[in-house]
């Protein structure tokens, strides 16, 4: 008999046939959506709390899989979220069809396949080389050794100009407290196979000699990486009196998108210096602060940019004391910002409300530039209207489906 675990808060999936394969499931069961390469069988369900992803896979990756993914959520690491694992399905462990994990469906994603641009990723290389990197150093920062990054292996969903990469695979994953250098380069020299790999595909997919692959990617994502993680992970000298650097740091931090659990000044040189060592926390400072302002939830990136809309408000209504923000805070939530994303929510065609707006911001600060001017959110959202939305059409025009899962 087999054995279901599920979380609070989804449907129990009982009345599904666990002991068969699901390949072998009636259809009428499934939603038919996108899917990406995957090792796996994957199908999806919509249910009533929303659309699940089902993937069958052996007892052991499955455990381990569900597992790391459970706390990597506490982590708050970019990935997909788990909601249950069946298990004992299958007289042998060992089978593809033992064991199965259900994870929630990831709106507004897609796989690399649709990054891909004349055999390479075009205009988006600088975006995918600053996403994996981001991603790989949010996993080491959480003790997270992932085995087997590649580019299959992540979702990928649009934060406001960047590329938001989502960890989807973990059955090779492993959690330790923290990660040794030698163990976080293990991960970084897979991950330049495995992404060299998939460049070699894509090439050979359009029919090019793998000379012409872009096989050096993963060795720029990794050097982007120790570059990333140097920064976040050094801890630098300072004088008594400099306290203003501590701020500083911070900020940097934060302009990254990462929080500062703490700050710890040890002394150094007998006293007359301090070491300045920061503990990090997880890559979500600016979406943390956007839902404690307005409970919207955003990508980080897109939060950014929705804040820096919250600031510019401030400075026309010439907010200066921490009590005029705080005013100019709530006006802007209640007269702008919930105004304007109950228009975008209306229109049919715009699925993800967040990316239109930050798409709304942007055209607003083009406008205002070529007019030497301040245009207006309301002037410059009903020209983005007239020319053709530009930005939101351009980042989901080739992906109009809700969105593309793997495992």
């Amino acid at each position: 008999m087999f054995s279901l675990k599920v979380r609070p808060g989804h449907p129990d999936f009982l009345d599904l046939p666990w002991a068969q394969s699901i390949v072998d499931w009636p259809r009428e069961r499934f939603v038919v959506l996108p899917c990406g390469p995957s090792r796996h069988e994957v199908r999806f369900m919509a249910c009533e709390q929303g659309i699940y992803v089902i993937k069958e896979l052996p007892s052991a990756a499955a455990r381990q899989d569900y597992e790391v993914l459970r706390t990597l959520e506490t982590k708050d690491v970019t990935a997909a979220v788990p909601v249950g694992i069946v298990e004992n399905r299958y007289p042998d462990p060992g089978a593809e069809r033992s064991a199965a994990i259900i994870t929630r469906y990831l709106e507004h994603s897609f796989s690399y396949q649709e990054l891909v641009q004349d055999h390479g990723f075009g205009a988006r290389r600088e975006q995918m080389l600053d996403a994996f990197a981001g991603l790989l150093v949010e996993l080491h920062l959480a003790g997270c050794f992932w085995g087997d990054c590649s580019l299959a292996n992540v979702l990928y969903r649009y934060d406001a100009e960047a590329i938001e990469p989502i960890m989807v695979d973990a059955e090779t994953s492993v959690l330790r407290e923290s990660l040794s250098d030698g163990q976080r380069e293990e991960d970084l020299e897979i991950m330049i196979l495995n992404v060299a790999g998939g460049m070699a595909d894509i090439a050979v997919a359009h029919g090019l000699s793998i000379d012409d692959a872009d096989l050096t990617l993963g060795e720029d994502i990794a050097e982007r990486y120790r570059n990333l993680w140097r920064e976040l992970t050094e801890t630098p000298l300072i004088a008594p009196e400099e306290g203003f650097r501590i701020t500083e740091k911070i900020q940097r931090l934060n302009e990254l998108g990462f929080d500062v659990d703490e700050v710890d000044l040890i002394p150094a040189d007998g006293g007359q210096r301090l070491r300045m060592k920061v503990k990090v926390g997880g890559r979500n400072f600016h979406s943390a602060r956007l839902h404690r302002l307005t409970g919207v939830e955003a990508l980080e990136r897109q939060a950014r940019q929705v804040l820096s809309d919250l600031h510019y408000f401030q400075c026309l209504s010439g907010a200066r004391t921490a009590t005029g923000k705080e005013v100019a805070t709530v006006q802007w939530r209640v007269s702008v910002f919930e105004p304007m994303l109950e228009r975008l929510r209306a229109m049919a065609d715009i699925q993800d409300p967040i990316q239109a707006y930050c798409a709304v911001l942007h055209h607003r600060y083009l406008k205002s530039c070529e007019s030497g001017c301040d245009v207006g959110t309301e002037a410059a959202f009903q020209d983005w209207l007239t020319v053709g939305r530009p930005d939101y059409s351009r980042a989901t025009g080739n992906h109009t489906s809700p969105g593309i899962q793997t495992a």
